[in-house]
């Protein structure tokens, strides 16, 4: 830039001179001066161009010889939330940064923590996953390590509190509900063209999930399925999986998706889990379906999930099996030049136990403060069993942003 103005300023001093002193001098002796002089002021600003040019401007190797790129992005959420038996409260809910490096177009590095406070304002962390993707061709990618479940849609792409609409997940979406939330293992995902039909898919391998057992009544039975994703596949059985999603139409998405294989008891509720011995290894099955639909700002999706768990009769914890299922459907609408979003869900849970069933009914209003700051009210009526925690309707009120 400082060489560019120097020419310029150059060019404008001998057009200044010629206009000014050639034509307007009478006298040629003082015009020979007037030319010596300005052949010194040249000279002069010749050294000075090229000790500029000798000068040379600190860079960033990474701007100027990095081929990584390395990207921070992630959200965090704040709320309140008051119920019909407990008091108000303020919650401090989640931070949840997202790390991304990548080398070339060739492979990317991604993870994600998770920072929330307990009840007894401790914090916790988790990571929620960290997978090496390499990406092998336009249209086949190779994820491998701790990765979102790609069973269904909300875990692997609405769950961030940012993304997802409401202030909660849908009941039997979170942990010990009826839909994965990670794997452990590699999976095979991406997209291609069936004709003029987009399609996109996930297959992967992993190592399942655990079983948590309860005991009542003098028996053993299933209390839940622990599908988060862990180093120890403790019946040896791996679990093979994935989704096919296709688009009928470009406003519409329908996906199909199934996992088998085996799981086994490796935890006891409220007792001691060491006591566990020789635990059989149990069938897992899980099935589901989802479809996102858009038409301008109005948007309509839902999901379904089935994990069901065969019974087993070797081991301390031998018991029949159960079945975990739910299913939801949410539709939003953003009016014309409004910041204003309205959604409502519908969620209908069952499991096993007749307390941790569940049917609900949620509603929000949305003010959309810029694209990824979102400012939430919602209620929820919840219908479970009397006197459970799933029976008691909450008001939650959540600020939220992404970067």
């Amino acid at each position: 830039m400082k060489f560019r103005l120097n020419k310029i300023l150059a060019g404008a001093l001998i057009s200044g001179f010629c206009t000014s002193n050639l034509f307007a001098s009478e006298n040629l002796d003082d015009l020979n001066s007037e030319l010596e002089a300005l052949k010194v002021k040249m000279d002069k600003l010749q050294q000075e161009i090229t000790q500029s040019q000798a000068v040379t401007v600190p860079q960033s190797p990474a701007v100027a010889t990095s081929e990584s790129l390395v990207h921070l992005s992630g959200y965090a959420d704040v709320g309140y939330v008051d119920s019909n038996t407990d008091d108000g409260g303020f919650k401090m809910g989640r931070f949840a940064p997202i790390f991304h490096y990548q080398f070339r177009d060739l492979v990317l590095l991604e993870s994600e923590l998770e920072i929330e406070i307990a009840e007894d304002g401790s914090a916790e962390t988790t990571l929620e996953y960290l997978s090496i993707d390499v990406f092998l061709n336009d249209y086949i990618t190779l994820v491998a390590g701790k990765f979102l479940s790609p069973i269904g849609q909300f875990r692997q792409n609405l769950h961030p509190s940012w993304i997802n609409k409401l202030a909660s997940a849908p009941t039997g979406f979170g942990h010990d509900g009826a839909a994965p939330v990670s794997e452990v293992g590699v999976q095979l995902r991406g997209g291609f063209l069936l004709g003029e039909t987009r399609t996109n898919y996930a297959l992967y391998v992993a190592n399942g999930p655990s079983l948590l057992a309860g005991f009542d009544d003098g028996e053993f039975e299933l209390d839940g399925i622990m599908a988060e994703g862990s180093n120890s596949d403790s019946d040896g059985e791996k679990v093979f999986g994935g989704r096919f999603g296709v688009f009928p139409i470009p406003s519409l998405e329908v996906g199909f998706s199934l996992a088998t294989g085996k799981a086994a008891v490796k935890a006891i509720e409220d007792g001691d889990s060491s006591l566990l011995s020789g635990e059989g290894a149990r069938d897992y099955d899980v099935t589901g379906a989802d479809f996102a639909y858009q038409r301008n700002n109005f948007y309509l999706r839902g999901e379904y999930v089935k994990s069901e768990i065969g019974e087993t009769n070797f081991g301390l914890a031998a018991s029949d099996g159960g079945v975990w299922k739910t299913w939801y459907t949410q539709a939003s609408y953003v009016p014309s030049q409004s910041k204003l979003e309205y959604v409502t869900r519908y969620t209908d849970f069952d499991s096993p136990h007749t307390i941790k069933d569940q049917k609900q009914w949620a509603l929000g209003i949305n003010y959309l403060y810029t694209s990824s700051a979102v400012f939430k009210l919602n209620y929820e009526l919840n219908d479970g069993l009397a006197g459970a925690v799933t029976d008691e309707n909450r008001v939650i009120i959540q600020l939220t942003y992404g970067f």
